[in-house]
């Protein structure tokens, strides 16, 4: 096959795959830019909500143990509850995810409660399907499953690998404008909306095209788990009754926080099930926020044992790099900057999905207007 030949194949592939998922990207993009700064709009959205005031200088003891008990009375069938704030400040609320099983495949279970920690005073509290918790948390589900349950969970997976295609066979097609482009050789032309948009849709493909790989693909690897059958059937299946820990979680946080003193918390997993193990997740003092907080400490919900200690710096190679991939896919390891860049790149794929579609429909005018000549001189 000649190499026109291939490069014409490829710039087909190019433009469909970007005319067939333009739309899910464009949404995928702007959801993502917007929840690079996602704790920081909830705070902000919320501010009056989740602002509490105390009299007390330190929140009261078994404050888990009361927030844990309230949560079980409120939904008897969890998979489990989680603990997403434990650096929260004496004035903040604290915000627990629920784990839930409405046994529909159309349905993603994730809920949000939020209490004062010295009334116990429910703040805010619902499913991630509904706007009632936090607007935030309704898009940050949308972003992984387009609200859309299991379905939409695969669904945003084989979006992932369809930009990949996209780039790869981008980056085919422009590959002689690559080093001009990185070069600032490369101009807009001005000269109609034709030219702007070609401009357009090359420069900001080639620059963006490596951090954008990276998102994608963490987002396709992350969202693995919506192929896998067994995650399919056990969405069916409904939540067994809750079976309450027996040990305080407050003593069993202090006890995680001893048996590794360097542990930064960032999320605490409450089990309402047998089979499940209280465990607190966090970084290292001292280590890169890009590896990610995977580093922790299990006990047994039953006895207080503790049962494994796991230390990120001690994994293998493959898993150390696997534990970057949600750090790289969110941008929230290397302070504003990081995150700024990440809301222009979460921009782009809007953009060159807007460029890419005047380009083809130039070409599709330009072929229709052409065809009644062809036909003349034939």
């Amino acid at each position: 096959m000649k190499k026109s030949s291939l490069s014409r194949k490829l710039f087909k592939l190019h433009s469909w795959l970007g005319l067939f998922t333009g739309i899910f990207l464009i949404l995928l993009g702007l959801s993502g830019s917007v929840l690079v700064f996602r704790t920081e709009l909830d705070h902000f959205f919320n501010r009056d909500l989740l602002h509490v005031s105390h009299a007390q200088t330190k929140v009261p003891d078994q404050v888990l143990r009361n927030c844990y008990d309230r949560i079980t009375s409120r939904y008897p069938n969890l998979d489990g509850i989680a603990w997403v704030n434990p650096d929260a400040g004496p004035d903040e609320a604290y915000n627990f995810r629920i784990y839930f099983n409405d046994a529909r495949l159309m349905t993603y279970d994730l809920g949000l409660i939020s209490f004062d920690p010295y009334t116990f005073a429910v703040l805010r509290e619902g499913p991630a399907s509904h706007f009632t918790p936090s607007f935030i948390e309704w898009l940050f589900q949308f972003h992984f499953s387009f609200q859309l349950g299991m379905p939409g969970a695969a669904l945003t997976a084989i979006f992932g690998i369809t930009m990949l295609l996209s780039l790869l066979t981008g980056a085919v097609v422009y590959r002689k404008m690559l080093w001009k482009v990185l070069t600032f050789r490369v101009k807009i032309n001005r000269k109609n909306w034709r030219t702007i948009s070609s401009d357009l849709h090359r420069i900001v493909g080639v620059w963006s095209m490596l951090l954008n790989a990276v998102i994608f693909f963490t987002g396709f690897w992350m969202n693995m788990f919506a192929f896998k059958p067994k995650t399919w059937q056990n969405e069916l299946v409904p939540t067994k009754p809750n079976t309450h820990i027996s040990v305080s979680p407050d003593r069993m946080y202090q006890q995680a926080l001893l048996a590794m003193p360097d542990l930064e918390p960032t999320y605490v997993y409450l089990p309402t099930q047998p089979e499940r193990k209280f465990e607190v997740r966090g970084y290292e003092k001292g280590q890169l926020k890009l590896w990610g907080s995977g580093n922790s400490v299990r006990l047994d919900q039953q006895s207080g044992e503790v049962l494994k200690i796991t230390r990120l710096r001690e994994k293998p190679l493959g898993e150390r790099i696997e534990a970057t991939f949600f750090t790289l896919h969110v941008g929230n390891f290397g302070g504003l900057a990081v995150k700024i860049l990440y809301v222009i790149i979460g921009l782009t794929p809007g953009l060159l999905t807007v460029t890419g579609f005047l380009l083809w429909w130039r070409r599709w005018r330009k072929n229709t207007s052409s065809e009644p000549e062809r036909r003349v001189v034939n």
